[in-house]
């Protein structure tokens, strides 16, 4: 039990002091190519995991692209030579919306994943390896990429319940770029427990329309995508999780550019999502300073 400070008559939680480098999870986030800057949002990733106090944070980046009049069989054999020792960390962030990777790649992070690692998928990186069956089902929904009905279902929230909708029709869209609130509908869930739930969240693109196998998926907060902004009319998935195997995977679909990561509820997601994905449980406390529902809050250790 933690320890209690009498104050005044008052009992104060004590504050829990700051883990150990030993007792810290250990983090790996991968990037290197994407549609989004992941140049200025992989620092931003890593500086959030950090604050926590609860990781340490590795990055590995994938090859660059060649550019044009670069050979392609020297990137083809960097692709194939580019193999994230996965199995070192406890949860992997994946900043990645790019080329396939090799088969070795591939192979490692499903059999980290199915033995029981973490894995946390941050916006683009749902719109990434659209023919990899088991990296979809690993994230549950996806978006862009040639996805269709053929790639399972919309989820969709209504009623109080996630509904699957398998009408025919893209995978993957958004409207124009704008604040809107976040609603946990599983706020007995570790990610979400203590938090409070409804909360305003900063300028950002609305994921709707994904689409995947939808399997063993729990869906954690929904926001609605307002037609009048170009979005589906529909209360779509914002945060969720999957079971994968042995393992754990948290899908934020927030966080398109560095601003949009300032977030203090961006943050409090991430890091509560990237601790319950490598250990199914959250020790973390809700942050003092937290959106309302009609007020953004920035995150602490801007």
């Amino acid at each position: 039990m933690r320890p209690v400070l009498w104050l005044l008559g008052v009992a104060l939680a004590a504050v829990p002091a700051p883990a150990a480098a030993a007792d810290k999870l250990k983090a790996l986030i991968v990037d290197g190519q994407n549609n989004h800057d992941w140049k200025a949002t992989t620092p931003e990733l890593k500086a959030v995991l950090e604050a926590s106090g609860r990781f340490t944070v590795d990055v590995a980046t994938a090859p660059a692209k060649p550019g044009k009049g670069q050979p392609a069989d020297a990137y083809k054999a960097a692709m194939a030579a580019f193999k994230p020792e996965f199995g070192k960390y406890d949860v992997v962030v994946s900043n990645y919306n790019g080329d396939p990777w090799g088969a070795e790649a591939r192979a490692a992070l499903d059999g980290f994943v199915k033995a029981g690692g973490g894995l946390v998928v941050v916006h683009a990186a749902d719109n990434a390896f659209p023919e990899w069956p088991e990296y979809n089902r690993m994230i549950g929904l996806g978006g862009w990429g040639g996805r269709t009905e053929k790639s399972g279902p919309y989820v969709r929230w209504k009623d109080g319940k996630a509904v699957l909708d398998t009408t025919p029709g893209r995978g993957g869209s958004h409207g124009r770029q704008h604040e809107f609130v976040v609603e946990h509908v599983a706020p007995e869930h570790p990610i979400t427990k203590g938090l409070p739930t409804k909360w305003l969240h900063v300028q950002d693109e609305l994921y709707d329309r994904l689409r995947g196998p939808a399997e063993n998926l729990t869906v954690l907060a929904v926001s609605h995508s307002d037609k009048a902004t170009g979005g589906s009319g529909e209360t779509e998935p914002i945060l969720f999780t999957v079971d994968y195997g042995k393992g754990r995977v948290f899908h934020t679909t927030l966080g398109h550019s560095a601003a949009a990561m300032k977030c203090a509820g961006f943050a409090a997601t991430l890091q509560r999502g990237a601790e319950w994905a490598a250990t199914g449980a959250v020790t973390l406390p809700p942050p003092a300073a937290f959106p309302t529902a009609d007020k953004t809050a920035p995150r602490a250790d801007k």
